[in-house]
């Protein structure tokens, strides 16, 4: 007998009617077969610009899920994220023009510092666009790198429009977090390595924000391994993705505060994540707070990791999932480790 539903779930059977695909699933599946073929060719080219992260197995998680389940460990990536496999693959497909005339970007995040680390590594100038009031950490750690920081007034989303205009009146060429085949081919790349570390993957949980991250996952495992499931993990506080795969378009809700700083906020127009996330990912969860900060004081705690939140969503969304997956094999993503002080010790302090 199948396992009922998940708590705020969809699954593919359940999908709203009038998507865009809905009838044509043979055209969804030449597409992943061709993402799949894409995400081989830049885990090949990535090989000596990224370190293989390990997947390690988690007692304390596979005794909750009655399973074996196991750490895909990416904050121990350069940089602390996943972010550098796409920044390092969109870097790689430049011209030789267009690296000569540099790149530019927007972001306070994992984002900026996988994009200053790839272009000081390839030798591409970078320009990087921050609000005025980013933080000061943020800010020693990108000019550790030979990058050119640019001090915007207003918030992240003025710092993008200034980074896009930029960009439009000098040729550069614009990095985007997550809406570009080449990022979300990079951050695929963590897929190809998972398969080689364990072959036998029944499932895997991965946040969403902007959709990069999954879509790649997804993209690569429906392409190859169709049978692996893939869990799309939001915090309940910016589940922009999931309202916008119920709504069966990209739709605008209000994000609150949440620990998984790093995956919260709105998803471009016409993103490519989306029509990805829609068509790849088997199951969606979405966890609180408390649950979050629980996760992180987890990871801490049995592994000795410290987690940013975005990481803490996936774990909390494995918990949630309760013993669904009992007896599976199982890859729960730790999609980063750079979180500041104060907001581990929000996680340290917030109880349910």
């Amino acid at each position: 007998m199948a396992a009922p539903p998940f708590r705020h779930e969809i699954d593919h059977a359940a999908k709203p009617t009038g998507f865009a695909n809905e009838e044509r699933p043979s055209a969804r599946l030449q597409d992943a077969a061709e993402l799949a073929g894409q995400i081989r060719l830049a885990a090949s080219r990535l090989h000596s610009h990224v370190i293989e992260t390990p997947l390690r197995l988690s007692p304390a998680l596979s005794e909750r899920a009655g399973a074996r389940v196991f750490l895909k460990l990416e904050n121990r990536q350069r940089t602390g994220s996943f972010k550098l496999r796409g920044a390092t693959t969109k870097l790689l497909s430049l011209s030789p023009a267009e690296r000569a005339r540099g790149v530019v970007t927007a972001s306070t995040g994992n984002h900026a510092l996988a994009v200053a680390r790839a272009a000081a590594q390839l030798d591409v100038a970078a320009d990087i666009y921050l609000p005025q009031d980013a933080s000061a950490g943020k800010v020693e750690k990108l000019s550790a790198f030979p990058v050119t920081l640019r001090r915007v007034p207003g918030d992240a989303l003025d710092a993008e429009i200034s980074a896009r205009e930029a960009a439009a009146q000098t040729g550069q060429v614009f990095i985007s977090p997550y809406n570009d085949p080449r990022i979300i081919a990079g951050q695929g790349a963590i897929a190809v390595e998972m398969l080689r570390q364990q072959p036998e993957l029944d499932a895997v949980f991965a946040t969403v924000g902007g959709g990069g991250l999954m879509s790649g996952i997804a993209g690569y495992l429906k392409g190859t391994r169709s049978a692996v499931q893939t869990v799309g993990c939001q915090p309940e506080h910016s589940a922009v993705m999931l309202a916008s795969v119920r709504a069966g378009r990209i739709v605008d809700i209000e994000s609150l505060p949440t620990l998984s700083d790093g995956s919260a906020g709105g998803i471009e127009p016409q993103s490519l994540t989306f029509d990805l996330c829609r068509d790849h990912v088997d199951h969606w969860l979405t966890v609180s707070e408390e649950e979050i900060a629980a996760a992180m004081r987890l990871i801490y705690r049995e592994h000795g990791e410290i987690i940013e939140g975005a990481a803490g969503v996936a774990v909390a969304s494995l918990l949630k999932s309760g013993r669904r997956f009992a007896g599976k094999r199982l890859a729960v993503v730790i999609c980063g480790g750079n979180v500041d002080e104060k907001t581990w010790q929000r996680a340290l302090e917030q109880r349910g």
